[in-house]
Parts: structure tokens; C-alpha cells; sequence
């Protein structure tokens, strides 16, 4: 019933009003009660002047109205009610009862008359705090009727305190905390609630409290930690959830308090350290342009690249609906103050085959600085149809790189992938020839020019996180393609955030690959999403073995044979020396190339010619 009178309109909209008279109406209750106990909880009615007690009665209402309104008592929800407002709620009526006191003394100068306002005073603070305190918990608990979880709080720290008051206060969060886990063993209590031990202890916990859900509390959690109390939780059956870094921003209706762990959050190898000034020197106050800005990879760049604050970021794609998405995303950046309003930001649907159409957009806004993230890159597709994957990786790619020396460009760099290295797929076979091209070109005396080869990118368009994810959702089976196959893999902000470290080190065609990690498993993988989703692998979720895709390897590879290569100063990007391959061997092969897609349709003899027309480069 209160529930219900509380969430009806005619509160909502005289919330202030009603709050202010229950407050009046403890004062007035407070001085009666002060006057009972006074006179030995006895009533003079006889000594009592009528007109005489309501003009006091009608002043005190009035001074506690004034303070009250003064201290801003009711701008504040009474279920978020904390120490400022007890701070404040206690200022307003210590005044008033001082006030009171001296204006007694003043014209009456009756000493009982002011013990009687003092003690009212202390009455009135007293119930007004209880009346708050018993709201909250009563709107705390009533909120949380019906599909509650227990849970327990992952992190002793401030987080975690911050994380426990959010769902105290937020009737969304429908769970019920009974302690902490922590590796900080001395006990000690956070509102109330105690640490029940360590990430170790998690299955007598469990156990002891009927625990069902696992919530991280820790800021700035290396992924190492991470993975360990995932893991520990995944050991005991605990679904996990993690607090999210928006909870320490201030738009509190709008933020994510909790989301699930990502497989990302797992396998990507956290803060990437970056020389900040040799990047700005390249990016900063610079005409910036990226192709295929709406991918995966060139969206990420995009990102990137506005946090060095740009003169201008021209974004081209031919996919005019992720490019209008982009734009619409860094639209809403600058509403909400994210993104710096002097930046230019321009969209242009284009093709990089067109070279007419990147002639004009050369000539138009000479870009500076080119980052070539284009490419058709799933390889099953490829194999079905190379020549547009020879059309689009290949040609376009020299269409580009031939309009940034002809218009000038300080700086091209473009990004390979580790399935160029010794590729038995046409997509791995044309973006190697794209290195070819870019090394052929490297030396041209105008653009300092260099690509950067890496793997696979966790949760890119098409890659296995998102497949793996739809799979589980619709109740599996998970499809690998051989439970033996190792794939390298990074988080795409990490590879967009090095791809513009390595871009400082672009000078005459070099080929920089990034350090991926350990390969990872692809079965480990698939087992890992399961069991994030509170699943079992082989119980809840069966794994399908389909047999490899056209084209694919077991492995990849990030070093050519014949190449050499040495570090940078960022460990995790290495430099391989250009290999030389001249600019007429290079148009003998694309000739060759150019003649065949326009007459051949066999796919068999498309894919086997440029296969042989790359493997000679590495003899």
C-alpha cells in the first residue's frame, strides 16, 4: 500500500510539499513533547494562553520553514539520503532552535521556556533523521520484492563500497549483498556487511550463503587478476559479473552500473603504454584521412585518432551504412561534450577501385597523414570469388598509395594481416601483394609509407567472438573448425591504439608487426565464452567439429622466411626490413594479375597464379 502510494503521480508531483509538512508536523510534535516531559509528562491546560500558543506556534513553523528551505532540505531524495544531507538537515534545525532561543530570551526571558525549545530541538533532528532512515530501508526493501539474487561483492576496497551503496540505492539492481571476498584478510565491516574471505574460500561461501551471482568490484584490474577470479568463479559454478567505470561518472540515471565479463576483457593484454608525443607529432593539428573508416579496424583509428585532436578527419568507405553509424556515434560525442568541437569530421562514400573518386578526394581535402584500413578480408568469400578480392585488396590499394605521392601525403600506413605470411588463401595471398606493392613504393622521396601486420582482432566484423556468441545464445552447437587450430589475437582497441604508434616509425615501405601474445586455442576459447555465460561446455552446450573452411591454415604465421627483423622501442612492435622487389617486377605481376581477372573466371586458376606471383619475392 505505502509501495504504491509512493510511485503514484500526485507524490511525484507534491513530493516537496508533503515532505515539509511531516517535518512541520515533528516540530510541532517535538515541542509538545518537550513541554510533556518538562512538566513531569503533565498538561497545565489552565496556565495555557490560547492566542498566545498559536502565534508562538505559528512563528516556530515559520523560522523552521525559512532554514528549511534555506539549506535546500528537499532537493534531496530521501532514499539516496546521506551525510551532506544529515549535515544540512542538522544546520537548518540547530538555527531554528537557536533562533527560537534567542528571540525567547529577547521577549520573554524565561530560562524554562528556552530548555523546553532546546530539547524540541534535539527532538525534532532525532525524528526527522529516524523518518528519513526508516524511508530509505523501507523503499530498499520493498524495491527489491520478487526475482532478488544473493550476491557477493568481489573487492574490499572503494569499489566496492561504491558498488554496494549503487544497489542499495538503485531499485534496478535486484540483488542482495551478503559480504565481500577479498584478499585482504583482516575483518572489518563496510555498511554492515563483513569480508568472508578470500577468491579462495568462494565454494564454502557459496555454500554457506546460497550464493548465485559473483559482482567485481576492482578499478584498474589487470587482466591476469582478471582471469584468475573469473576462473576461480567458473571453478565453483558462479555466474560473474563485473562493475562497470562508468558508475564513477556523474550522469547517474544513464550509466551501466554492471555488465558480464567479455571474453575481451580476458584475453586482451590491458593497458597499452604509448609514446602520446610521437604520435601528436604526426596527428596532432594534421589532416587526417582513413579508408574503410566503418570496419572494425578503421572505426577504432577513427576513435583513436580524435583523442590526438586532428585538424580534420575525412572517414571514407563504400559501406555507406557503418560509415553513417560512425558519424553518428562522434555526433553525439560533441553533444555531450566528449569530442572537441574545432575537429572536422567528414564522411565520403567512395570506392578505393575508383580512381577517379579518390583523385577528387585528394584534391579536395588534402589529407596529410592516410591510414589504408580497407580490404575485403574473410577468406571462405575470397576463395569463392578472387577476383574481387584482386579487384578491391590489390588494385585499390595501389589507387591509394599512387594518390598520396601524386597529392603529396607526408605519411601512409596500412594495415596487413598475419595471414599474408606464407598464405594458402586468396585473401592472405592478395594482402601480401599489397606489401609488395607498398615496399615497391616505399622509397618514392614524397610519403614516408609502412604497414603493420597483425591477427586476428577480438570481436571484429565476422571474426569468432561474435559468431561464437550468437551460436550460444540460440542454444549452440559452438562450430570450430578443427579442435587443434591456434589463432594469434589482440582487442581491436589495442591493434588500432599500436597501429598508430608504428605509424611514428613509417619510413621507406617497412613491414612492422605487432608482438600478438601467446597464440590462443580456439577450442580454450569457445569453453571460455560457455562457461561465461553460466554454462557448462559438452552439457549445456555441445561443441561441433566441422573440419577447416577453403583456405584455411592451422595456424598462422607473423614472419616471412627471408625476412629479418628487429624491435622498436615499443616492445610489442617489431620492424622487418623492407625485401626488394622493383618497381617493373612489380607492374609485370600486376599486369599479369590485370589481364587474367578480366578474362578468367576460373577460381582455381585465378587463386594459383597469385599464389605463384607472390611466393617469388621471397627467393
Amino acid at each position: 500500500m505505502l509501495d504504491w502510494f509512493f510511485e503514484n503521480q500526485f507524490y511525484k508531483k507534491h513530493r516537496e510539499k508533503i515532505q515539509i509538512v511531516l517535518d512541520l508536523l515533528i516540530v510541532c510534535f517535538s515541542y509538545i513533547l518537550a513541554y510533556w516531559t518538562k512538566f513531569n509528562f503533565k498538561f497545565d491546560f489552565h496556565s495555557l494562553v490560547i492566542y498566545k500558543l498559536v502565534l508562538f506556534a505559528i512563528a516556530v513553523l515559520l523560522i523552521y520553514t525559512v532554514y528549511f528551505i534555506a539549506f535546500g532540505i528537499y532537493r534531496s531524495l530521501w532514499k539516496y539520503i546521506g551525510v551532506v544531507e544529515i549535515v544540512r538537515l542538522t544546520l537548518a534545525d540547530g538555527l531554528a532552535t537557536i533562533t527560537i532561543m534567542v528571540l525567547t530570551l529577547f521577549l520573554n526571558k524565561n530560562l524554562d521556556y528556552v530548555s523546553i525549545e532546546l530539547v524540541a530541538g534535539c527532538f525534532a533532528a532525532l525524528m526527522m533523521f529516524s523518518l528519513r532512515a526508516l524511508y530509505r530501508l523501507f523503499r530498499r526493501y520493498t524495491s527489491r520484492a520478487g526475482n532478488v539474487k544473493t550476491a557477493v561483492i568481489i573487492g574490499a576496497g572503494d569499489a566496492g563500497n561504491i558498488l554496494l551503496k549503487e544497489i542499495n540505492q538503485n531499485e534496478k539492481l535486484k540483488y542482495k549483498v551478503v559480504g565481500f571476498v577479498d584478499d585482504y584478510k583482516k575483518k572489518y565491516m563496510i555498511e554492515g556487511l563483513s569480508i568472508l574471505g578470500t577468491c579462495n574460500d568462494l565454494k564454502e561461501i557459496k555454500e554457506k550463503y546460497q550464493v548465485e551471482v559473483a559482482l567485481i568490484a576492482m578499478r584498474n584490474v589487470s587482466k591476469k587478476q582478471l582471469r584468475s577470479i573469473v576462473e576461480q568463479c567458473q571453478n565453483v559454478h558462479l555466474p560473474v559479473q563485473m562493475m562497470s567505470e562508468s558508475i564513477f561518472g556523474n550522469q547517474l540515471k544513464k550509466r551501466n552500473v554492471l555488465s558480464d565479463v567479455k571474453i575481451e576483457d580476458l584475453l586482451g593484454r590491458g593497458e597499452i603504454h604509448l609514446d602520446q608525443h610521437e604520435i601528436a607529432s604526426y596527428i596532432t593539428d594534421k589532416k587526417i584521412l582513413v579508408t574503410g573508416a566503418g570496419g572494425s579496424i578503421g572505426s577504432e583509428l577513427c576513435r583513436q585518432i580524435l583523442k590526438f585532436k586532428p585538424k580534420e578527419l575525412v572517414m571514407l568507405d563504400i559501406n555507406e551504412n557503418d560509415l553513417y553509424l560512425l558519424e553518428q556515434e562522434f555526433n553525439r560525442d560533441r553533444e555531450h561534450g566528449k569530442l572537441d568541437e574545432d575537429i572536422k569530421i567528414v564522411s565520403i562514400i567512395t570506392s578505393i577501385r575508383d580512381p577517379l573518386g579518390l583523385e577528387q578526394v585528394f584534391k579536395l581535402y588534402q589529407p596529410e597523414v592516410v591510414y589504408h584500413a580497407a580490404a575485403h578480408k574473410h577468406v571462405p568469400l575470397m576463395e569463392t570469388r578472387p577476383m574481387e578480392a584482386i579487384k578491391n585488396n590489390v588494385f585499390g590499394t595501389r589507387n591509394v598509395i599512387l594518390a598520396c605521392i601524386e597529392h603529396k601525403v607526408s605519411r601512409f600506413i596500412m594495415i596487413s594481416t598475419d595471414k599474408a605470411v606464407n598464405p594458402t588463401n586468396v585473401m592472405g595471398a592478395t594482402k601480401r601483394m599489397t606489401e609488395m606493392i607498398l615496399q615497391a613504393y616505399g622509397d618514392n622521396g614524397v610519403t614516408k609509407m609502412a604497414a603493420v601486420r597483425f591477427g586476428n582482432v577480438l570481436g571484429s566484423h565476422g571474426s569468432v567472438i561474435p559468431i561464437f556468441s550468437k551460436q550460444i545464445e540460440e542454444g549452440g552447437p559452438v562450430t570450430i573448425t578443427d579442435k587443434n587450430i591456434i589463432r594469434y589475437f589482440m582487442t581491436i582497441p589495442e591493434a588500432a591504439q599500436l597501429v598508430l604508434q608504428a605509424g611514428y616509425y613509417a619510413d621507406k615501405g617497412e613491414i612492422f608487426v605487432l608482438d600478438m601474445g601467446e597464440p590462443v586455442k580456439i577450442l580454450d576459447l569457445a569453453e571460455k565464452m560457455i562457461k561465461l555465460c553460466g554454462l557448462e561446455p559438452y552439457e549445456d552446450i555441445e561443441i561441433k567439429e566441422i573440419g577447416l573452411r577453403p583456405g584455411e591454415k592451422m595456424f598462422e604465421e607473423l614472419h616471412l622466411g627471408g625476412e629479418t627483423f628487429s624491435k622498436t622501442k615499443n616492445d610489442l612492435i617489431y620492424r622487418n626490413d623492407v625485401m626488394h622487389i622493383s618497381l617493373d617486377e612489380l607492374n609485370k605481376r600486376l599486369d599479369v594479375l590485370e589481364d587474367l581477372i578480366k578474362d578468367e573466371e576460373n577460381t582455381g586458376i585465378i587463386k594459383n597464379t597469385i599464389l605463384s606471383l607472390i611466393i617469388t619475392d621471397n627467393r
